[in-house]
């Protein structure tokens, strides 16, 4: 490791002087002499010869004095090597991953409180089609290609992809309803009002929430439909079908012809931020600004 002595080394060894090296690194001779001594006593050697003539390199001392500059330099370059690595880390925008399942809105929307608390971070937002398979992907390499994704989640979904959350909210379930619904013109809906009806839920097993919530709408008279995965082809399908599918607040856009509508029920999923184990100095910023912001 980069011992500061091995300044004053090469000053002692360049000047042959102590008083002459205390001038050029502005300490005292009293100070520069210390500094030698200890390194003397650490390497188990000496590193000059002291005269009344003044001072000269050992054979040890010359040997050092090469490698020193070496190690000097290299230090240099290893120090402006992460500087610039840490200045481009700054400017590089965060890459906020964007699918039907994961939108960014609710970022854009507090997108000038980040900027006041910190100027310096920009974001690129990245779609993605939504699919099972670019789910798994992107989640289990996080801040390679992507940086973060927000949406809901569960503890088996993060220990499976190997990524941390930083929880924002607990969204709360509602269910949209195609314009042609029976319902659709309703502004709230009971559960005795979907006694009876066709319900869209994701699959068993993809979610602990939903899975609870399947449970109750079942012991209610719903009956279930059932589909793998969110995606634009199942929401056109819900509309097809004139049936109402599951969503969360936060998704009130996410298909023209359908309508969210509120639930007189207690159920919610957590929400939040996902992002690599390892995140850069900007990700680690912008998550403790937010996590601030919606506190």
């Amino acid at each position: 490791m980069y011992n500061p002595q091995l300044d004053t080394f090469t000053a002692v060894a360049e000047l042959g002087s102590f008083s002459k090296a205390a001038e050029k690194l502005y300490i005292t001779p009293t100070a520069v002499m210390k500094q030698i001594n200890a390194l003397e006593s650490h390497l188990g050697f000496a590193l000059f010869f002291r005269t009344n003539h003044g001072l000269s390199l050992t054979a040890a001392g010359r040997s050092f004095l090469e490698d020193t500059k070496y190690i000097l330099n290299y230090s240099a370059r290893a120090i402006e090597k992460a500087r610039n690595i840490d200045a481009a880390e700054g400017v590089r925008p965060i890459r906020i991953g964007t699918s039907i399942m994961t939108p960014a809105k609710f970022l854009l929307d507090i997108w000038s409180q980040i900027q006041a608390a910190d100027p310096s971070l920009k974001i690129e937002l990245i779609p993605f089609d939504n699919t099972p398979e670019n789910a798994r992907e992107i989640l289990s390499n996080l801040g390679k290609h992507i940086d973060m994704v927000a949406g809901i989640y569960d503890k088996p979904l993060i220990e499976y992809a190997g990524c941390r959350v930083a929880h924002l909210a607990d969204k709360r379930i509602a269910l949209a309803f195609p314009l042609t619904h029976p319902l659709a013109g309703k502004e709230r809906i009971t559960t005795d009002d979907i006694r009876g009806q066709s319900v869209m839920l994701v699959r068993t097993s993809w979610h602990d929430y939903v899975d609870g919530l399947r449970q109750d709408l079942t012991r209610n008279g719903a009956h279930i439909v059932d589909f793998d995965f969110y995606s634009l082809n199942v929401f056109n399908e819900a509309v097809k079908q004139n049936l109402p599918i599951m969503v969360i607040d936060g998704w009130e856009n996410i298909h023209p012809l359908m309508k969210i509508i509120p639930i007189e029920w207690q159920h919610s999923i957590p929400f939040g931020i996902m992002y690599g184990k390892e995140p850069s100095r900007q990700v680690a910023s912008f998550i403790k600004i937010i996590q601030h912001i919606t506190k």
